[in-house]
């Protein structure tokens, strides 16, 4: 008996028509708006088969032709956001200014999807061609950067990162009144065991609501400060590069290649 075939590494890896039976009805672009919309309204947890084939108006059935599985679909999806960043800006100048706004669009998208950072999480780093567009552009980005080819990858690694916990956090915080949390927190300093914090919430006073322009802001000057330091970390004082030096039991750079999160 003939040995099968290995199973294709991602969805993108065979075509998307085969080469016997009917016309598809559908893309797989179709495929994967319909399963963003889904999502957008309902949560990822919401995001089935089935579901998808409702709100289609076909059969869960007809969907297996598009896709193997719904792991395939959720790599769709992620490859789908990927898709809404634009790439078009120009490559070869301010480099911190062309990263800093790949991490402004990044941070924009998971805002606009909320489910997007638990999907990396739980699919890991599967990259689709629109991720991978975005990979090749940023590094364009930081062609001019100082710092090593490893250092720029970890580079955009952290403005993914960055981008996804902010709007994290934009969404928990949506609704939320920091002063009374600064007030549970100085009732609790003023019981006499936490005196630095006491001091520190006595001159900062009451925290004012911050406006989405207070948290553009303080993204954008965390990446300012983060990414150059990142990328001349391993510089010698005359300009020269040496090489990282990992931590006790880690895997050096270069013997792996460390891949961002999209859109990261």
């Amino acid at each position: 008996m003939a040995d099968r075939e290995p199973r294709p590494a991602t969805v993108w890896s065979r075509p998307e028509r085969g080469a016997r039976g009917p016309a598809p009805e559908r893309s797989r672009a179709q495929l994967a708006a319909a399963a963003v919309a889904l999502a957008d309204a309902e949560g990822l947890a919401a995001v089935s088969m089935r579901a998808l084939a409702q709100r289609l108006g076909t059969g869960p059935a007809s969907l297996y032709r598009y896709v193997e599985s719904r792991d395939e679909l959720l790599d769709l999806m992620a490859d789908a956001v990927a898709a809404e960043l634009d790439l078009s800006g120009p490559r070869g100048g301010d480099w911190l200014e062309g990263l800093v706004g790949l991490a402004l669009q990044s941070r924009a998208a998971h805002v606009r999807h909320p489910w997007l950072a638990d999907l990396n999480d739980r699919r890991g780093e599967v990259l689709g061609p629109h991720a991978i567009d975005y990979l090749d552009h940023a590094l364009a980005v930081l062609a001019p950067a100082p710092g090593t080819a490893a250092r720029k990858l970890e580079a955009i690694g952290l403005l993914g990162a960055l981008a996804a916990l902010f709007a994290r956090r934009e969404g928990l915080s949506a609704g939320d009144d920091p002063s009374a949390r600064t007030a549970r927190l100085a009732e609790v300093a003023a019981e006499g065991r936490h005196p630095h914090l006491l001091a520190a919430l006595t001159a900062a006073g009451a925290p004012p609501q911050p406006s989405p322009a207070d948290r553009d802001a303080l993204f954008v000057r965390l990446l300012r400060r983060l990414l150059p330091a990142m990328l001349t970390a391993d510089r010698e004082p005359g300009g020269d590069e040496r090489p990282a030096q990992p931590p006790a039991g880690a895997t050096p750079i270069g013997q792996e290649t460390p891949v961002p999160p999209i859109p990261q």
